[in-house]
């Protein structure tokens, strides 16, 4: 028996970029990061960034693509996957690949509020339902 999980969580590198394959199905890729501190011989902290790139599909890669942002934190469990290639000088080079299962958004609502853009009101944008009285715990995410 073999088994190939792997839970990581960190923030996004760069913004998610969404694909289609030809038969029509979502595919989100982007890089995230995980930082580890460690001391070093003499003592001194070393902050250690592991990069990892991220591919989701189906529903989960446009729920990604439409709310993740880059530097957003992020929870994600997959199947990890080493890929060798070889650089402009016939280096050898590896890259860390995840094949993601599942995604979780992490970090609080204010979070995300900083680092989106806040759409104006306008008579246009309202319900005659809506009012001033909607607040985060009104939001269903």
């Amino acid at each position: 028996m073999s088994f190939n999980k792997i839970i990581l969580v960190g923030n996004l590198g760069k913004d998610p970029e969404l694909r289609y394959t030809p038969q029509g199905t979502p595919v989100c890729s982007f890089t995230m990061a995980t930082n580890e501190r460690r001391k070093d011989r003499s003592g001194e902290n070393q902050d250690i960034t592991t990069w990892f790139r991220v591919t989701l599909w189906g529903r989960q890669a446009e729920t990604a693509s439409q709310y993740l942002t880059k530097g957003r934190p992020v929870y994600v469990e997959g199947r990890l996957r080493v890929e060798e290639w070889s650089d402009k000088e016939n280096k050898q080079r590896y890259t860390l690949e995840v094949h993601a299962t599942d995604l979780q958004f992490i970090g609080s609502r204010n979070d995300e509020a900083a680092s989106s853009p806040v759409r104006p009101t306008t008579p246009s944008n309202l319900n005659e339902n809506d009012s001033a009285t909607i607040g985060d715990d009104d939001i269903p995410f």
